[in-house]
């Protein structure tokens, strides 16, 4: 893939999102930094992994970026004009210099008017600031998948409605055409007809997981925030719905970012990678690059807990 050339469907600049901790009597504040200063871009048509260790904030990175909780601080933009995005970039950059200036002298009437001229396409395109109403629309481009599929589906609804929910609410699709969209999408995701009209307790996980996919892409969304979709099943169902996933991907020109805590997975599906430690993004590099040039000592210490198929040989470990 040319990164260069592809155009940023997905561009997070500098997202925060941090838990105020309880106390009794306690008049200082203290936070958890679940997300620390995150900044990445993700191209049309790519997967980036996003991976670490269970706590490194990657499901609440995920979660902020769909926006289902709200950040502390920061700005996400989803399919924004190439040229709206590289004037936001560049307004950033230019601010970030202004403020770094290393002679202490900042000419504040210059920076007023970079953060007013930024402060506009923020409100224009950033998630994090427009209204409900209009992130309704957003909601067609980025879907999300969840870990578990159980918790996923609603015990009560056919399967049918469970996929037909998101086009009754975020289209104007007729109920014929709903219909027909549920019977093709569940044909593709390897189940039949007949499955339409069941409930998920009658499915096994990786059933309900293809069901889960299924009703994501079912308002042909852009995106997809995959949080750990395959972790919840059995290994031998686990290769099953990546393939489907890959397969989806080909034929849709789709945009992943797949969270997961499996090494051997986010190589497998990823074109890039990004490693988080305590809430920070500590390093992020084409897959094979990452995998073979290590530069950060989290990233060194994460690959040496990969179990070699020998029992002869034993990976040295890194303890940070």
């Amino acid at each position: 893939m040319n990164y260069e050339e592809s155009k940023t469907i997905l561009y997070v600049s500098h997202l925060k999102k941090y838990f105020e901790l309880a106390g009794l009597l306690r008049k200082s504040k203290n936070f958890v930094k679940a997300v620390d200063d995150v900044t990445f871009e993700v191209k049309e048509g790519e997967t980036l992994g996003i991976v670490g260790e269970t706590g490194c904030g990657k499901t609440t990175l995920g979660r902020a970026i769909l926006n289902l909780i709200e950040p502390t601080e920061g700005e996400v933009y989803i399919d924004v004009p190439e040229e709206d995005l590289k004037e936001i970039k560049s307004l950033e950059k230019k601010i970030e210099t202004l403020n770094n200036s290393e002679n202490g002298e900042i000419d504040r009437q210059e920076l007023s008017h970079l953060r007013s001229d930024l402060n506009h396409l923020k409100k224009k395109y950033s998630l994090t600031r427009i209204s409900n109403r209009n992130l309704k629309e957003y909601r067609k481009i980025m879907q999300p998948v969840f870990q578990d599929p159980f918790s996923s589906l609603d015990p009560r609804k056919l399967i049918k409605n469970s996929i037909a929910e998101p086009m009754k609410l975020l289209t104007d699709m007729t109920t014929e055409q709903i219909t027909d969209k549920a019977l093709s999408l569940i044909m593709e995701i390897g189940l039949s007809e007949d499955h339409l009209y069941r409930f998920p307790h009658e499915f096994s996980g990786g059933q309900r997981q293809r069901i889960v996919i299924a009703r994501a892409i079912s308002i042909e969304p852009k995106l997809l925030v995959l949080d750990e979709p395959t972790s919840a099943l059995d290994v031998s169902v686990q290769a099953q719905i990546l393939n489907i996933l890959k397969e989806l991907q080909k034929s849709r020109n789709m945009t992943y970012i797949f969270i997961s805590h499996h090494l051997s997975v986010i190589r497998m599906m990823s074109d890039r990678v990004g490693v988080m430690y305590l809430g920070k993004l500590v390093e992020l590099a084409e897959t094979e690059a990452l995998f073979t040039d290590m530069l950060h000592p989290y990233t060194k210490a994460l690959m040496s807990a990969i179990p070699i198929p020998e029992p002869n040989i034993k990976r040295e470990r890194i303890v940070l």
